[in-house]
């Protein structure tokens, strides 16, 4: 049995030679189903049909996930924990019967913010043989540099990658150049009124969005803008950079 663990960015315009041949080897895709109007799901079937028609999709139904705004610290990581852990037993369920070559579509690129990687450990854990390799993707935060026209860190000085709801830690800890990802609506910009800002949501997909200025002058209009993104396309994940002046 093998898994093919596969970046595909946003879309079927993302995949790259690599992947689409790593998609066309493959038995069947294995993806989640939010339920109705499962705008990724879809998206998923779009590449698919773009890059292997002939590959059929087998779906599992995604289990609920404590979505709380209010989680922070050990809640937080015990909430995404328990929803990984539901994951891999529904795909262990899935390998055991159907065996073959599975491959996942991961959004953006597999390294970064997404446990497609963990969950198939766990999958290993519960005690599914098979043999699993990595295809890397266009992530987040390189199209949202290219579609703002910029480099995402200033001549010899580091970005700091993080998560919307860390972002004021990583201010608080002296970061002054963030990339922030998988951001809650609502995020509180306060912290960085004065900051740059250059935001995208639903990059390279349908809805795309794209706001960039000083903080304080634009936080309504992003507010706007990420509304609009999720009611074109039904669902929205947006990325950031702040930067001090």
């Amino acid at each position: 049995m093998r898994v093919r663990i596969l970046g595909v960015g946003m879309g079927p315009q993302h995949v790259t030679p690599e992947v689409a041949d790593a998609l066309r080897s493959a038995d069947y895709v294995l993806a989640p189903d939010k339920g109705a109007d499962d705008g990724l799901l879809a998206l998923r079937r779009d590449i698919v049909d773009t890059h292997a028609p002939s590959v059929p999709i087998v779906t599992v139904t995604d289990p609920p996930r404590d979505r709380s705004p209010e989680l922070t610290g050990t809640d937080y990581v015990r909430a995404v924990a328990d929803w990984h852990a539901a994951r891999a037993a529904r795909y262990a369920e899935v390998l055991r019967e159907r065996g073959g070559v599975a491959a996942f579509l991961v959004w953006g690129d597999p390294a970064l913010y997404d446990s497609t990687i963990r969950i198939v450990e766990q999958v290993k854990a519960l005690g599914v043989e098979l043999d699993c390799d990595v295809l890397p993707g266009i992530s987040a935060p390189h199209l949202l540099a290219a579609r703002h026209r910029i480099v995402l860190h200033e001549v010899g000085r580091p970005v700091h990658i993080t998560t919307g709801r860390r972002l004021a830690q990583a201010v608080a800890a002296g970061q002054d150049n963030i990339v922030a990802m998988l951001n809650p609506d609502g995020l509180d910009l306060s912290e960085v009124a004065d900051w740059t800002i250059w935001w995208g949501a639903n990059l390279g997909a349908a809805g795309e969005r794209l706001v960039s200025g000083r903080v304080s002058d634009v936080v309504d209009e992003i507010g706007a803008a990420r509304r609009a993104a999720k009611a074109d396309a039904g669902w929205v994940m947006d990325v950031l950079l702040v930067r001090r002046p």
